[in-house]
């Protein structure tokens, strides 16, 4: 079975809301919500493809300094099994615009299971709620 990296990022602003997106159309899983990140390439680390996709989806800059691993989480999906490191983000620089066509959202920890996700990032919900 392949193993698939992908990171993800609690971005937290100033109010401790957290920042999801959901999946465009068009996408697996579209429609669910998610925190925002992506496949991690070869040649990156996680914090530098996170600083990438950051930029890439939100238009939003940021350092591998300013990403503190959480927790992550493992799931087995049918074709492959995925490795997610969740990271939070308090700074970076420029205002979150979707550059994807994804809805945003600004959430409250604690309601975030409101939000249908997908399977992998469901059990990140719990750290965030007691960090936050």
């Amino acid at each position: 079975m392949t193993l698939l990296v992908v990171v993800a990022c609690a971005l937290i602003d100033i109010d401790g809301r957290v920042l999801i997106s959901q999946r465009p159309e068009g996408k697996a899983m579209a429609g669910l919500w998610e925190f925002p990140g992506g496949k991690v390439e070869a040649d990156e680390t996680p914090e530098a493809a996170l600083v990438r996709e950051l930029r890439e989806e939100l238009a939003i800059d940021t350092q591998s300094a300013c990403l503190a691993p959480l927790t992550f989480a493992s799931h087995a999906y049918e074709d492959f099994h995925l490795l997610m490191p969740l990271f939070v983000c308090r700074k970076w620089q420029g205002t979150v615009r979707p550059l994807e066509g994804q809805a945003v959202k600004w959430v409250a920890a604690r309601k975030l299971r409101d939000y249908p996700m997908p399977p992998a990032d469901a059990p990140l919900i719990a750290p965030l709620i007691e960090l936050l």
